[in-house]
This record gives C-alpha cells, sequence and structure tokens, in this order.
C-alpha cells in the first residue's frame, strides 16, 4: 500500500532561509570535544541568524537527553543560550527528536522554544513539497530500532527508567551509547544500495501522486545528495566527522560543509 503525506503550508519569508542540521551528538566522546562540537554549532548558528526564518535540528543533537521533573542534564548552557537569543528574536527552532533524544518532556518547549515533532512532517513551501525528518525506523526495515523505540517510548519503561537517581542513569545510558567509544572513523557510513537503505525504500513507497519534491534527513550519518523516484534525497551526515547543513532559499536547496 502506498503512503501518503499530509503537508502543512508554511510561508516563507521574502530574503530569509531555512536551515537544516542532523545528529551533532553533543556529548560525546568527553567533554572537551564536545564543547569543542558545542562551541563550533554556536558560531555556526551565530553565523546564519541574519539570513535564518527557521532552523531545523533533524535528531540526535545530544548523544543523550531525559528530562527528569526537577532536573535536566547539565552542559550546553552556549548553545542553548544562542537558541533562546534566536527565537526570542522572532526565528523558529523546530525540532525532530532522534534516537538518542526523544525523550523530552517540556523543557526544550517552555524554556527555550523548541517546535518538537515526534515523526516526520510535511511542508509546502510555495509550489515545492518538502518532507523532513529524523528518518528512524521509517522504512519498512530498521526492525532493530522499530522494537528499541517501542520500548523507549513506553510509559511504563519511561516511569521505571525515571526512579533511577540521574548520576546512574546517565551512566547507563552513555556506556550503552555506541557513540561513546569515541571512534569516529566507525561513523563514515557507507551506502548499501537501493534495496537495502530503509529511507530510500520509504522515499520509493510514497504514493506518486502525493510525494514530495525534497525530503531532507539524518541518521544514517551518511552526507547524501540523490535523485531517488523523482524525490531529491538529501541526507545531512553527521557533525561526529563532517560539520554539513543544508540552506533552503524556497527554490532551491544546498548542502554544505561547515568549517
Amino acid at each position: 500500500m502506498k503512503k501518503d503525506i499530509f503537508y502543512i503550508p508554511y510561508l516563507l519569508n521574502d530574503n530569509k532561509n531555512l536551515y537544516f542540521i542532523s545528529d551533532i551528538h553533543l556529548g560525546v566522546p568527553n567533554e572537551v570535544e564536545s564543547k569543542k562540537r558545542e562551541k563550533l554549532l554556536v558560531k555556526w548558528l551565530e553565523q546564519i541568524e541574519p539570513h535564518a526564518q527557521a532552523v531545523f535540528i533533524l535528531g540526535d543533537l545530544f548523544d543523550f537527553w531525559y528530562e527528569y521533573k526537577y532536573v535536566v542534564p547539565k552542559s550546553f548552557v552556549r548553545l542553548f543560550g544562542q537558541l533562546a537569543k534566536m527565537v526570542d528574536t522572532g526565528i523558529e527552532i523546530h525540532f525532530f527528536v532522534g534516537n538518542h533524544d526523544l525523550w523530552t518532556y517540556g523543557y526544550l518547549e517552555n524554556e527555550i522554544g523548541f517546535k518538537i515533532y515526534r515523526e516526520i512532517a510535511g511542508f509546502q513551501i510555495n509550489n515545492i513539497r518538502l518532507l523532513v525528518g529524523h528518518g528512524d525506523g521509517i522504512g519498512p526495515d530498521d526492525y532493530g530500532y522499530k522494537i528499541m523505540k517501542s520500548v523507549f517510548t513506553n510509559r511504563f519503561a519511561q516511569i521505571l527508567f525515571s526512579t533511577l537517581h540521574p548520576y546512574f542513569a546517565f551512566k547507563i545510558a552513555h556506556s550503552l551509547s555506541s557513540t561513546s567509544r569515541g571512534n569516529y572513523e566507525k561513523y563514515i557510513e557507507e551506502y548499501k544500495g537501493d534495496d537495502k537503505e530503509f529511507i530510500i525504500r520509504f522515499l520509493a513507497s510514497l504514493n506518486q501522486n502525493n510525494k514530495p519534491d525534497l525530503a531532507i534527513m539524518g541518521h544514517r550519518h551518511l552526507k547524501m545528495d540523490t535523485i531517488i523516484n523523482d524525490i531529491r534525497y538529501i541526507n545531512l551526515g553527521t557533525w561526529l566527522t563532517e560539520p554539513t547543513y543544508a540552506v533552503f532559499d524556497g527554490n532551491d536547496v544546498f548542502l554544505k560543509d561547515f568549517k
């Protein structure tokens, strides 16, 4: 059965752009390297601020994020300050939860002003249909993640985890995170082929009369700009190995490196 997407009308103002990043994984492999990446991200945000109408963060901004009722992870003060300042000036921050930071319960929305998305979303901008999201678990495969997500989003499991002291909870989380080992080389992913890439298989399954013109995703840690099923598909890669971003001006999108 072909899948349909609902597209939300979105008005992009003249001389303004939409910006897209994904898979920053702040918090690993250690505090020093993470802070370097955070400062680089803040520098990028400062650079795009005069031109931005919205920033789309497509998941895994953090390598692990969990909000207790009265406790949130320390660190990331520079980043949160910059993002809050941007929101206060009218720039939208659209945050799509990833498989590493799906446990957000109000802090990012209420204190900083994020617009939170837990699924992929479609936008109609001028005459262009845009589909964005983290990209995890959307294809016909990716069974391991789908099982993991069903556990992590289970309310009973969330309540059990919340009973752990934050010290132990974060210790467990970081020990389970594959990125915490600091071996960045293994996160340079290889293209598996159209028949094995679950995001591509998902795009191929979309209804021909309803499919997007442009799809921007993350998750795969694979920088890519290609055409699939007459859909331009961009994967943003990961800042663990190469800081990249996409910019959309209302007519075209460009995949760029940031140094």
